[in-house]
């Protein structure tokens, strides 16, 4: 009788998620949250490296002038090790990694009041964002 019983949304949908991690292969992820720069300034930076190879990606981002790049370098050689450990079988040379998705999103604002003329205060906004990297092999896309 207990096999029949409904069960909740919220517990459908973890063992939904517990299921898609169990899968060997496919895609890996790699997420960076809260970074204290803009998401303007950041977008900036993922857009040059979307849906590039992993070696042209990590190229880019090495000589690219901007701080953000640095964060997101560290980011990609994340989501490599992650697929590395989800394709045990699999090298990285052979299987022609590339930057499925890449995703930044605004994060929390710290509000902070600037003294500004006559006894007013201006408002700054310190900005941060969250990123999702998603890599993938090009292998999987042509089969």
């Amino acid at each position: 009788m207990e096999a029949t019983k409904k069960l909740k949304k919220s517990v459908l949908i973890r063992q939904r998620k517990e299921q898609e991690k169990a899968q060997v292969g496919g895609a890996s992820t790699a997420k960076l949250l809260n970074c204290p720069t803009s998401p303007r300034k950041m977008r900036l930076v993922v857009d040059l490296i979307r849906g590039e190879k992993v070696e042209n990606a990590l190229y880019i981002l090495k000589h690219t002038g901007k701080e953000a790049a640095i964060r997101v370098e560290k980011l990609l050689l994340s989501a490599i090790k992650n697929w590395e450990t989800s394709n045990e079988g699999a090298s990285v040379e052979d299987s022609t990694l590339y930057v499925k998705e890449v995703s930044v999103g605004g994060g929390r604002q710290l509000k902070r009041l600037r003294p500004a003329p006559q006894g007013r205060g201006y408002r700054i906004r310190k900005r941060s964002n969250h990123v999702t990297l998603v890599v993938d092999s090009l292998k999987n896309v042509n089969n």
